[in-house]
C-alpha cells in the first residue's frame, strides 16, 4: 500500500510507528538477549500518544478505526515485535470495549482517561495453568469472594503481557452460586497495580520467543475489589447465544498485523544483507544469484497475500458494519495467512543467509522465534481451518 492511498490520520499513526519502531529495533538485540523488560520503550509510546490513538475522542483519544490501527501495528513491530505484541493487549481490550460498551460508562470513561492524560496501560490476565487458554471455555480457579463493599480475589493468572508496565490488570474470577445464579457466575475484576496482595512473577524472560514482552505470572492474595469494579457478571449455565465476531475481530487482526510485520522485518533485513554480501569466490552480491532471487520472491508474495487479505478484512470491519456478523471465517483466514507468512518468511530468511542467520551478527534469529508465538493466539491454525471450512461447506 502506498501513502497515497492512505488517509492524513493513517499517515500520521504510520509515521509514529515507524519513529517508535526505528527506537524500538536499536535495544531490541539487548532486552532479548538479557530477557529484560524495555520500560523505555513504553516511556516513548506513553510520549508518543500512541495508546490513545484507540481511545473514544469523548476521553480525548482519536478513535482511530480498527484497520487504522492494524496498519500502526505492523509498521510498529518490524521494529520490536515483542513491544508490539505486548501494547497491542491495550489496544484489542479498548477497541473491543469501545465497540461492545459492556462495560459501566463511568469504568470505561475512568481507564480510558488515565490512558489519555497519564499513558496507564491495561491487559487482561485470563489465563491459568490448569485452565490453559480461556478462548476453549471453562471456569477459572481464580475466586472473587463477598466482603464488605466488594470482593477479595485469590488466584495465579500466566501470560500477562506487559506485567510490569501496566497500570490495570482486567482480571477472570469465578463467582459463588447465589438465588439469581445457583451454579455461580463468572466476572472480570478490575485491579490497579500496587494493590495490596498483588505480585508479578517473571516466568517468561527466557522464554523461546518475544522474551522482552514481560508475560509474566500474575499471583493474587486476597486482593480487594470494590463492587463497582467487578464487570462482565455472566451467571454460568445461561446460555447467551453465539459470540459475536467482536470477541476475535480486535484481537486477531492487530495481532495478525503484529506478525505480518516481524515477517516483514525478516524479509527486509535479509534482502539488504543480500544487497551487501559479497563472498570472494562470488565477487558480487549474492543478492545477484537466482536462488536468492526467488527465495525472497517467495517471502514477498507470501506476506503480501497475506497483507491484502488483512487488509480487506479490516476494511470490510471498519466500513461495513453490516458485515461484521459474517466476518469471522475471514477474520481466521486472515490470522491464519498472516502468522503462517511470517513463519515461513523468518525460515526463508535463515535458509538465505546461511550460517551468519544463525549468529546474533543479524536479528534474524530473533525474528525466527518471535514469529513462532504467532501460533499460539487463537484462533490456532486447527481452529482457523476448521471456521474455514464450514463457511466453505455451508455448516
Amino acid at each position: 500500500m502506498t501513502t497515497e492511498n492512505l488517509t492524513p490520520t493513517q499517515q500520521r499513526i504510520i509515521a509514529m510507528a515507524d519513529e517508535l519502531a526505528a527506537r524500538f529495533a536499536e535495544r531490541a538485540d539487548q532486552h532479548d538477549r538479557e530477557g529484560s523488560f524495555p520500560f523505555e520503550n513504553y516511556d516513548d509510546l506513553r510520549a508518543s500518544g500512541y495508546p490513545a490513538l484507540i481511545v473514544p475522542r469523548a476521553y480525548g483519544g482519536d478513535e482511530v478505526s480498527l484497520f487504522d490501527m492494524v496498519l500502526a501495528q505492523e509498521h510498529l513491530a518490524r521494529g520490536d515485535g515483542a513491544t508490539a505484541m505486548a501494547v497491542d493487549m491495550t489496544i484489542h481490550l479498548i477497541g473491543r470495549i469501545r465497540e461492545t460498551q459492556q462495560w459501566p460508562e463511568p469504568i470505561f470513561a475512568h481507564v480510558c482517561r488515565s490512558i489519555v492524560e497519564e499513558g496507564a496501560l491495561i491487559n487482561a490476565a485470563a489465563t491459568e495453568p490448569e485452565m490453559g487458554s480461556p478462548s476453549r471455555g471453562g471456569l477459572p480457579a481464580t475466586t472473587a469472594t463477598p466482603t464488605e463493599g466488594g470482593w477479595l480475589v485469590q488466584g495465579r493468572k500466566q501470560f500477562v503481557s506487559m506485567a510490569p508496565a501496566l497500570r490495570y490488570f482486567v482480571v477472570s474470577v469465578a463467582l459463588p452460586p447465589t438465588p439469581e445464579a445457583s451454579q455461580g457466575s463468572s466476572a472480570n475484576a478490575i485491579i490497579e497495580a500496587g494493590a495490596a496482595g498483588l505480585t508479578l512473577e517473571d516466568t517468561w524472560s527466557d522464554a523461546l520467543s518475544l522474551r522482552s514482552s514481560g508475560s509474566y505470572d500474575l499471583l493474587l492474595n486476597n486482593v480487594f475489589v470494590a463492587d463497582e469494579w467487578l464487570v462482565d457478571r455472566q451467571p454460568l449455565g445461561v446460555s447467551t447465544g453465539q459470540k459475536s465476531p467482536i470477541q476475535m475481530a480486535w484481537f486477531s487482526l492487530t495481532l495478525s498485523a503484529v506478525y505480518l510485520g516481524i515477517g516483514q522485518a525478516a524479509c527486509d533485513t535479509v534482502c539488504a544483507y543480500a544487497r551487501q554480501r559479497v563472498p570472494t569466490a562470488l565477487g558480487k552480491p549474492i543478492a545477484t544469484l537466482p536462488h536468492i532471487q526467488r527465495r525472497a520472491g517467495e517471502m514477498q508474495v507470501s506476506l503480501s497475500a497475506a497483507r491484502a487479505v488483512l487488509h480487506q478484512v479490516a476494511r470490510s470491519w471498519s466500513n461495513a458494519p453490516e458485515l461484521r456478523p459474517s466476518l469471522a471465517p475471514q477474520i481466521a483466514l486472515a490470522k491464519y495467512l498472516c502468522t503462517n507468512a511470517a513463519v515461513d518468511a523468518t525460515d526463508q530468511a535463515l535458509r538465505m543467509a546461511g550460517g551468519f542467520g544463525l549468529t546474533r551478527r543479524l536479528p534474524l534469529e530473533r525474528f525466527y522465534r518471535d514469529a513462532r508465538a504467532g501460533l499460539t493466539h487463537p484462533p490456532t491454525d486447527e481452529a482457523a481451518l476448521e471456521m474455514i471450512g464450514k463457511a466453505a461447506l455451508g455448516v
